[in-house]
């Protein structure tokens, strides 16, 4: 049998004023909802090519030896550890992790190198901050609440953060990655690489989030939950399996 797939929704009838294609898309948003917590969107905004070299410069920067990678150690001072960081040595979960805030923020710490990277990143998160403003408004039509009450209630952006995360290989004895969990947050964008891992838990089952180019996943997340009064209920894990 098949593995289920992860709804996948269009966006482009948004940005088009096709009535007809909003309704449809709406149509398979609510579903995805209410039956994963998550679906997959394309003709997002976020140009593809900027994404690329996203992951392509992450790639290189979690690359560099330890000393360099510490330049960019989180300031004292910040609410959330902006910059380079690893998991505690005793965490279940097992990667590295450069975490920054809006462009603009006093608590970003950003790498000297790759060169490219620190632009390349703000361009990212802005694209993407206009893209979650965009599911936003969907979603808080799909679910019947009243006009802009997801817009208000998350007025203040400055909180928004981004996370260029690397899970390390796993082991002869172990599966690493992210353990299960649930987002605390309102909506949750996902780009992942050609590795995936990324898996949805649905009827108490587990569903992989196949990587698909061009594609974000979006996660519903805590908060809506509680404002749904738990009527969607969803929990995520990335898992990256030995391979041999």
């Amino acid at each position: 049998m098949a593995e289920p797939l992860i709804p996948t929704v269009d966006l482009s009838p948004f940005t088009k004023n096709d009535e007809d294609g909003k309704k449809k898309a709406m149509e398979v948003i609510t579903k995805a909802c209410s039956e994963y917590g998550f679906f997959q969107i394309v003709n997002h905004g976020v140009p593809i090519n900027l994404l690329q070299r996203a992951l392509e410069l992450s790639k290189v920067f979690f690359e560099y030896p330890s000393d360099e990678k510490l330049k960019s150690s989180p300031a004292s001072n910040a609410p959330l550890p902006a910059g380079y960081n690893t998991q505690p040595q005793q965490s279940p979960d097992k990667n590295e992790y450069l975490l920054m805030f809006p462009p603009g923020s006093t608590f970003n710490v950003f790498p000297q190198n790759p060169p490219d990277f620190k632009r390349v990143l703000e361009d990212v998160f802005s694209k993407l901050t206009e893209t979650g403003l965009l599911v936003e408004t969907i979603v808080n039509q799909c679910l019947g609440l009243p006009p802009n009450f997801l817009k208000e209630y998350n007025h203040d952006r400055s909180w928004d953060f981004m996370v260029a995360l690397r899970y390390f290989p796993a082991t002869e004895s172990e599966n690493n990655g992210l353990t299960e969990h649930e987002d605390s947050n309102c909506i949750s964008l996902v780009f992942q690489d050609e590795a995936g891992g990324l898996e949805v838990r649905k009827d108490g089952e587990w569903i992989p989030v196949i990587p698909a180019k061009g594609t974000l996943v979006v996660n519903i997340s805590d908060v809506i939950q509680v404002i749904q009064h738990h009527l969607f209920f969803f929990v995520i894990k990335v898992n990256i399996k030995k391979f041999t």
